[in-house]
């Protein structure tokens, strides 16, 4: 019996993707909901999960096609998984080296491989969730998750937000690296549907938005004061570290309460008021700039709120976030200070109508109390 593999459905603002990855060949064999495809829309990376176990038969839509929902990209021989039932029942002389290989791919899902060899991890150090101890990809962002609480440990008190992204080393980067070395050569790389749709989701802000920026500064010596004061007991309460962002969504979200058309966004002639807070927090991923939202932010405790953004941040990197985390959002802010950013003009995330920048928070003189005296300080937007 063959079961087709296919496209899931898309949100309504999506109409079609291209096939990204498969992680499997025809002949290969596959279980029930392991991932075997990764999809890109315009807005995420999916991963498709195989509907049965077999073995994939065949790939009917190869890497860079395009595929709208329900369309078939491969079909599954489910028959094969009793002939080899069977098979494996009859002994056969293998080499050790062999079966090690076959023991240690049947215990790791390929998407949760993918994530060790990217990051170089010891498997040895990974303990698998799923069944008889498989290790998922949930099992390695957990491991991720910790490690980055401990490098976070390190970080200088007088810095920007700790939820800075790890560099990410492409394909595309390395080979641009390379070619920088040599005589006057180029690369061209394929634009991908994320960056493509993320400039013109940017143009057609600028296009339709009478755009205002106005900029303040703020001293931010309270805000670290009072970090340094609780870093230690929030860690080892909540398992992550006290950052800057929580202290600015916050204050975000109290002020939205006060002027709640700031809140409020523009469809036809309406103006559609909301009754919550869903906040946007830009981060970067691989493929372009994603802006995952913290919904009802302001049910959400601090803690929630840094580890929710940790959260994002890795999926990010891995290309995880799914179209729900990624959707709405009444309000959105951007660190600019990550990058080394002293001061910028952040862009409007429609249909939102305000959108907040932060940025590199900078030791400089300021009057205060008829004084002179250096503080931490930083502009925003």
């Amino acid at each position: 019996m063959t079961t087709e593999i296919k496209v899931p459905l898309l949100p309504e603002s999506v109409s079609d993707a291209v096939v990204l990855n498969w992680y499997k060949q025809p002949g290969e064999t596959v279980s029930k909901n392991e991932p075997v495809v990764d999809i890109e829309t315009d807005k995420v990376v999916l991963e498709v999960p195989s509907p049965a176990a077999g073995i994939l038969k065949e790939i009917t839509e190869n890497n860079g096609s395009t595929v709208i929902a329900e369309q078939v990209l491969g079909l599954i021989d489910t028959d094969s998984t009793e002939k080899s039932a069977e098979k494996a029942e009859q002994p056969e002389n293998k080499q050790p080296a062999d079966d090690n290989q076959q023991a240690e791919e049947a215990v790791i899902t390929p998407s949760a491989k993918k994530l060790i060899m990217e990051n170089q991890l010891d498997v040895s150090s990974i303990n698998g969730s799923g069944k008889q101890g498989r290790i998922l990809k949930e099992d390695v962002l957990a491991l991720l998750a910790a490690q980055s609480t401990n490098e976070k440990n390190n970080d200088n008190e007088n810095g920007n937000d700790n939820t800075k992204p790890q560099e990410i080393i492409t394909p595309e980067s390395r080979t641009i690296s390379a070619s920088a070395s040599s005589s006057r050569e180029e690369q061209r790389v394929p634009m991908t549907r994320l960056r493509a749709r993320i400039a013109e989701r940017l143009l057609a802000a600028q296009h339709n938005a009478a755009i205002l920026t106005t900029f303040n500064e703020v001293n931010m010596q309270p805000v670290i004061d009072l970090r340094s004061r609780y870093k230690e007991i929030f860690e080892k309460t909540h398992a992550v570290k006290l950052g800057f962002m929580s202290f600015f969504i916050k204050a975000v979200v109290e002020a939205l309460k006060q002027f709640p058309a700031v809140n409020a966004s523009i469809d036809a002639d309406d103006i559609v008021y909301h009754g919550y807070f869903d906040i946007g927090v830009a981060v970067s991923s691989p493929r372009g700039l994603v802006v995952p939202v913290l919904k009802d932010a302001q049910r959400m405790s601090m803690a929630e709120m840094e580890q929710q953004i940790q959260k994002f941040a890795l999926k990010a990197k891995d290309n995880t976030l799914s179209i729900d985390e990624i959707s709405g959002g009444t309000f959105s802010l951007t660190n600019g200070g990550v990058f080394g950013s002293l001061l910028s003009t952040p862009i409007l995330n429609p249909p939102q109508s305000a959108i907040l920048g932060m940025h590199k928070i900078q030791q400089r003189p300021i009057a205060e109390d008829g004084q002179i005296v250096i503080r931490p300080m930083m502009y925003l937007a």
